[in-house]
Parts: structure tokens; C-alpha cells; sequence
């Protein structure tokens, strides 16, 4: 296995996270430098790195809680969509991006590394969004 991931690190307990969701399979956070208010990352707990390297039934289940969450944020956030980022660059650990959009164009990770919202606002948005 690779060096543990900074999600296996905080699945771990050894690195702390604004969670709204946990299972024994999945944990779901808040995005640290959120595209819109309430971007949640759906993280499976086995560290691998490629969304196609899953099997069936991992690769299922990751999408079950994903749609389970997505109704969540909609209707928390009141956001007419949730878009869905599989991306894989920031780290090689399998995760799915939730991000509530009001416009064609909130979905752009362009701005990502810009927002960083404070302490504060993360502990107002997991209260809002936990599950």
C-alpha cells in the first residue's frame, strides 16, 4: 500500500475534519477550500486511488451514499443542483465532490484554492448539513 492519504489520516482520527457523515464504508466533509458553500467530499475508507480501480460493490455503495447526501445538500441549501466532480488530482485517494450550484457556471474548480472559509463558518455549515 502507498504512504496513508491525508483522508486515510482522517479517517484515522489522526488529522481532524468537519464531517456531516460517517458510516463503516464512507466518511463525508466539507471541502477545505470550498467552490460554493456547503461543497461536501464523499470519501470511501479503503485508500485507492482510481474511481475505475473499485469493484462493484465499493463503486456502488460510493454513489448510493453520494445520492443520499446530494438530497441532503439540495434541500438543506435550498440549490436548484448539486453538480458531481470526479477529478482525482488533489489527492489519489477515491472521493466524490458535491458542490451546491445556482448557475450554470458555480461548478468551475477554477477558483477552488482561493476560498477558505473561517473556522467558524465550518462548524455553522456542519450543523447545518450533518446527518
Amino acid at each position: 500500500m502507498n504512504e496513508p492519504s491525508i483522508f486515510t489520516r482522517i479517517i484515522n482520527g489522526e488529522v481532524p475534519a468537519d464531517k456531516i457523515y460517517e458510516d463503516d464504508r464512507v466518511i463525508a466533509m466539507l471541502d477545505i477550500h470550498p467552490v460554493r458553500e456547503g461543497h461536501t467530499l464523499v470519501i470511501l475508507k479503503k485508500q485507492i486511488d482510481h474511481i475505475w480501480d473499485l469493484n462493484d460493490d465499493d463503486y456502488a455503495y460510493l454513489w448510493q451514499i453520494s445520492n443520499k447526501i446530494g438530497k441532503h445538500i439540495r434541500a438543506v441549501l435550498q440549490s436548484p443542483r448539486v453538480g458531481v466532480v470526479v477529478e482525482g488530482f488533489g489527492v489519489p485517494h477515491v472521493h466524490i465532490h458535491l458542490i451546491p450550484i445556482y448557475k450554470q457556471y458555480d461548478l468551475s474548480m477554477a477558483d477552488k484554492d482561493k476560498n477558505n472559509p473561517t473556522p467558524e463558518q465550518f462548524a455553522a455549515m456542519v450543523e447545518r448539513l450533518k446527518m
